[in-house]
């Protein structure tokens, strides 16, 4: 497996989008490039609004990067893999050089694929915290609706009283459900909460 090229460490702004449905559901973040590849998949549940109750992967410059499920560090199947919870951003995402985007893949089932834009490279600050969220747009989907034609259906169903389902739709989702609202303070603070340094 090849390995990346070393650099100076980054601040890395990125926009993360959910890929194949409009209106587009994206946040954007600014992260520590000293983050691995298995804090950022927290990131990335916490800023979409996720539940973390699936698997997933990245997928960076042709390479699978994903979660090890035994103590040998396996995955689940015989694809090459580097382990997430070792693979820091810095060496993948921040020379010049590398990805200006990456893909990020939740649910197998219901697959969430996620494309990821690196929009800066900024200057690396000790300071800052690890992660922070800057901006989003349109509520996360619910887990488990069937992915996006799944979502669709559902938005479809949720907007129309005639429709058939329409009562235990409204009644899953919930009466305040706003496909287009997106919480930004709230948020950001639970984000802000996954790196917050103790004591």
């Amino acid at each position: 497996m090849n390995s990346p090229p070393t650099t100076l460490r980054r601040r890395l702004r990125l926009k993360i989008s959910l890929e194949r449905f409009r209106p587009t559901i994206w946040r954007r973040v600014e992260v520590d490039d000293g983050l691995s590849f298995e804090e950022f998949h927290r990131v990335i549940q916490v800023a979409m609004g996720w539940r973390d109750a699936h698997q997933h992967e990245f997928r960076v410059a042709g390479l699978r990067i994903a979660m090890p499920l035994d103590s040998g560090g396996m995955v689940d199947d015989d694809e090459p893999a580097v382990p997430e919870d070792t693979a820091t951003l810095f060496p993948w995402l921040s020379g010049r050089s590398g990805p200006k985007r990456f893909r990020y893949w939740y649910d197998f089932g219901d697959d969430w694929w996620h494309s990821i834009s690196i929009e800066r490279r900024l200057p690396f600050d000790p300071a800052a915290p690890r992660a922070v969220l800057i901006s989003g747009k349109g509520a996360c989907p619910p887990e488990d609706c069937g992915g996006v034609s799944g979502y669709a259906e559902l938005l479809a169903t949720w907007s129309d009283p005639a429709a058939a389902d329409y009562a235990r739709i409204r009644e899953w989702l919930g009466d305040d459900f706003d496909p287009n609202a997106f919480d930004l303070a709230a948020h950001s603070r639970r984000v802000g909460q996954l790196f917050a340094r103790r004591g």
